[in-house]
């Protein structure tokens, strides 16, 4: 059974930074593609970055590039959102998921396998 234990959300001012991490046990963590997804009160779920399984691809949406980055350490199987100049409209749970087998970045909800239980990232004003 796979797990994915997202950590490091929280309550920060605007222009602050946040590093989400997202631990994933059950299976080699390398044979992963995986994403950040968010999902804000009353709205559905967003992509936000993908990185695939080696590392050398990433892909941002368009509101968080240039601010945030994903990043991974197979060594530790844990995938990392860096956050940066935070807004309030980032706020949202943020959820990280895998995608099994893949090779390549995926950008859509339905191209994943497993998801994570989410973290809370709170940005005032």
């Amino acid at each position: 059974q796979v797990q994915l234990v997202e950590s490091g959300g929280g309550l920060v001012q605007a222009g602050g930074s946040l590093r989400l991490s997202c631990a994933v046990s059950g299976r080699t963590f390398s044979v992963y593609a995986m994403g950040w997804f968010r999902q804000a009160p009353g709205k559905e779920r967003e992509f936000v970055a993908a990185i695939n399984r080696s590392g050398s691809s990433t892909r941002y949406a368009g509101s968080v590039k240039g601010r945030f980055t994903v990043s991974r350490d197979n060594a530790k199987n844990t995938v990392y959102l860096q956050m940066n100049s935070l807004k309030p409209e980032d706020t949202a749970v943020y959820y990280c998921a895998a995608r099994f087998g893949s090779m390549v970045v995926h950008d859509t909800v339905n191209e994943y396998n497993y998801w994570g239980q989410g973290t809370q990232v709170t940005v005032s004003s």
